[in-house]
């Protein structure tokens, strides 16, 4: 099988390269996908570029430990293991699993859930890390309840164009923090409220929210902090990554203000649940969710569609198609 394959830590246009592989085995607790589109969110980036250097005590010191990137699947599956019951070949799924950006990949029967009916496969793996992440973001960690003013910012972003969405299905009144460029994109999103931030700073504004999903992490917290309600709370998603360390400042302040700071909410890290995967179908059946897309590109420029991730800069969410 062909895959986008990684000897060593860089830039993804200077380590990454299509190779032929050997397609996996299935082990008998395991389901092989064959794989139609698998989508980038910018963790994947990271890992290739193995950034922060701590991280790679986990991802592996010298070198990947996964030849093989990425994470959020659609397809359909091949074969099933022996003990799998809820698979069977022929069922179009989507998820997350290693391996992503491979035409084969193996995953656990509780990393996939149905695939939507109503999108295509690389509108179905856009639905994975990113969505999960503004899922439980804004539901089980800020408790978004209808009538709340949200403010989300990397409105247009992976995770923040999920997040204006899945705030509105929430009950939500949905202020989106954007630049000039996507306003009408994210306007499409449902957003009731639109911050061009080339244009206002929405930390000096008047305006007041009851939650704030922070994507970007443009401004210090305390900054943020100042446009939350009293019983407001404010949860931080973002920020620049480099270095030893990266992030890791950010998520530290962040974990010691939450303890004396009830504005605060502690940072978390989304991990896939298949139930979560199944209400993201339903939203999506529902038409309350569709993955604002941004790019697909082939196999073959995998290197050129995880360069153009890393950039930040990506109106939605970017596919490989296999």
């Amino acid at each position: 099988m062909r895959a986008l394959f990684q000897e060593v830590y860089g830039e993804p246009e200077a380590v990454l390269s299509v190779r032929e592989v050997e397609r996996p085995a299935v082990p008998d607790d395991g389901v092989l996908v064959r794989v139609h589109a698998a989508s980038i969110h910018i963790g994947d980036c990271l890992v290739v570029r193995g950034v922060p250097k701590a991280m790679r005590v986990v991802f592996g010191i010298r070198r990947p430990k996964s030849s093989i990137p990425g994470s959020d699947i659609a397809g359909t599956v091949e074969a099933v293991g022996t003990s799998v019951t809820s698979w069977q070949p022929g069922d179009e799924v989507f998820g997350t699993c290693a391996g992503a950006f491979a035409e084969y990949t193996v995953a656990k029967p509780d990393q996939l859930a149905r695939k939507p009916e109503n999108l295509d496969f690389e509108q179905a793996a856009a639905v994975g890390v990113s969505a999960q992440t503004a899922l439980q973001a804004l539901r089980d960690q800020l408790a978004v309840k209808p009538g709340h003013k949200v403010l989300v910012t990397g409105a247009s972003g992976g995770v923040g164009s999920f997040a204006v969405q899945i705030a509105k299905a929430l009950g939500a009144e949905v202020t989106a923090v954007c630049s000039t460029r996507n306003v009408e994109r994210v306007r499409g999103l449902g957003a009731d409220h639109v911050i061009d931030y080339t244009e206002e700073d929405f930390t000096q504004g008047s305006e007041r929210y009851d939650r704030i999903l922070d994507n970007v992490s443009a401004h210090p917290m305390s900054r943020t902090r100042q446009v939350l309600t009293p019983d407001g709370v404010l949860l931080s998603n973002g920020g620049p990554v480099s270095g030893w360390f990266g992030g890791v400042d950010n998520v530290m302040r962040a974990l010691l203000t939450s303890m004396v700071n009830n504005q605060q909410a502690k940072p978390f890290i989304s991990n896939y649940r298949q139930s979560d995967g199944e209400a993201l179908k339903s939203l999506v059946e529902e038409g309350k969710l569709s993955p604002l897309m941004d790019q697909t590109f082939p196999l073959d420029e995998g290197a050129a569609a995880m360069a153009h991730v890393a950039t930040g800069h990506a109106q939605g969410k970017t596919a490989i198609s296999m």
